[in-house]
């Protein structure tokens, strides 16, 4: 049962009453437990840094970052995917303000960018690829790849919940159950944001260096 109840006897002889009162503890369990998946996710993207860090420069005589990075490109990248933390903010204001068409609005625009640093992403895997460096030809591309990809796929859940999640703002509006479940998007989004920031510092930038 997903309220509790609460009776009042009203008096001697009378049938007792029951009044039905929302349950607090739906949100907070689904925030607590989103919250304990969130610190899963950073154990698994520490112990894929920390394989980074051991393998990194290890190019078993083939291209090395500075040879395969192209700064611009990811820089572009990191810009949209960070736009789309600013974006996000503000479909959570509306949400917050009741504003359903601005919610929806702003969370498109959040799509889009996020769809924009897929496509950028998943050509830089291709033009690798292409030019022989795929994830097979040594351990330093291996550990790229596997950060990077994963990454990218978390990504991608992001977009194909935020497009469910606009469905379901769209139909039913801005209840308690679409704003806490945008919510849960917002830790999510932002969340890939900072871990991104981390692959472009330490793969990146170090990785043009001698």
């Amino acid at each position: 049962m997903s309220t509790a109840s609460s009776m009042r006897l009203v008096g001697e002889g009378e049938a007792p009453t029951f009044q039905l009162t929302e349950d607090p503890h739906p949100q907070s369990s689904t925030l607590l437990g989103f919250w304990l998946y969130l610190m899963s996710d950073c154990l698994i993207f520490a112990v894929l840094f920390a394989t980074y860090g051991v393998l990194g420069r290890n190019y078993a005589g083939g291209p090395t970052g500075a040879e395969l990075f192209e700064l611009p490109t990811v820089a572009v990248n990191t810009a949209m995917l960070l736009f789309s933390s600013i974006t996000y903010g503000m479909a959570m204001i509306g949400a917050q303000a009741g504003r359903k068409k601005a919610t929806l609005i702003w969370l498109a625009i959040t799509g889009l960018f996020g769809c924009g640093f897929l496509t950028l992403e998943l050509t830089e895997f291709a033009h690798l690829i292409a030019e022989g460096a795929g994830p097979q030809r040594s351990a330093f591309l291996s550990s790229f790849f596997t950060l990077v990809g994963t990454h990218g796929l978390h990504v991608t859940f992001g977009v194909i919940w935020l497009v469910t999640l606009m469905t379901q703002v769209a139909r039913k509006g801005l209840t308690e159950t679409t704003r806490r479940r945008l919510m849960c998007l917002s830790l999510f989004w932002h969340f890939l944001d900072v871990i991104w920031i981390g692959v472009f510092s330490f793969v990146y930038l170090l990785g043009v260096m001698p």
